[in-house]
């Protein structure tokens, strides 16, 4: 787990650069602005399920994050929501899932949107996932975020107010996975 902690912050830094180049940033903003501070490795195992039409594995909701990575083994089960449609994530091999997060949302104005998702039970085997959350929801923090200072104008003002990653993601957890997202409530 250390190993591949140390090459998915590798991949990471290497996501943010480009994430802030398209932006039509410098490339070392989003680092700049705490996006790395924190990784937090969570795996997941979803045994074979008996009436998966009637069970679901994880309840629709977007992460409270920079970035979610992820790894999923063949089984599958992974939906986005994509138009009001649910969509499959089909694993290929050797691929990771790459999400934006709700903070990253937050930061850039809605030019990036946090992607809503699920997870459905199924009955052919184990699924077994490893997610990587950057956000340093888990360390004391007290950096202030909010939209972009240069995505932000005029004719472009900031859709939402400011937080902490702690007053985040302690309403987020308070909230739970209910279907809603939880970015709604720093709406402006």
């Amino acid at each position: 787990m250390i190993g591949y902690s140390k090459h998915v912050m590798s991949l990471g830094g290497l996501l943010f650069e480009l994430l802030s180049e398209a932006l039509g940033l410098n490339s070392d903003k989003l680092k700049s602005l705490g996006c790395m501070k924190g990784l937090l490795l969570l795996c997941h195992y979803y045994p074979p399920c008996p009436q998966p039409d009637i069970t679901l594995g994880t309840s629709k909701h977007s992460d409270n994050t920079f970035i979610t990575m992820l790894l999923q083994d063949q089984i599958g089960g992974l939906q986005v929501l994509h138009q009001d449609c649910w969509v499959d994530v089909s694993p290929i091999p050797g691929a990771l899932v790459i999400n934006i997060g709700d903070f990253l949302q937050l930061m850039t104005n809605d030019k990036f949107k946090s992607v809503e998702h699920r997870v459905l039970a199924n009955k052919a085997g184990p699924r077994i996932s490893v997610a990587c959350f950057f956000s340093s929801s888990v360390i004391p923090n007290s950096t202030v975020y909010g939209p972009i200072k240069e995505l932000v104008s005029e004719e472009n003002p900031p859709k939402y107010r400011e937080f902490t990653v702690p007053e985040y993601s302690k309403g987020y957890i308070e909230k739970g996975l209910d279907g809603t997202s939880h970015l709604l409530n720093y709406k402006i």
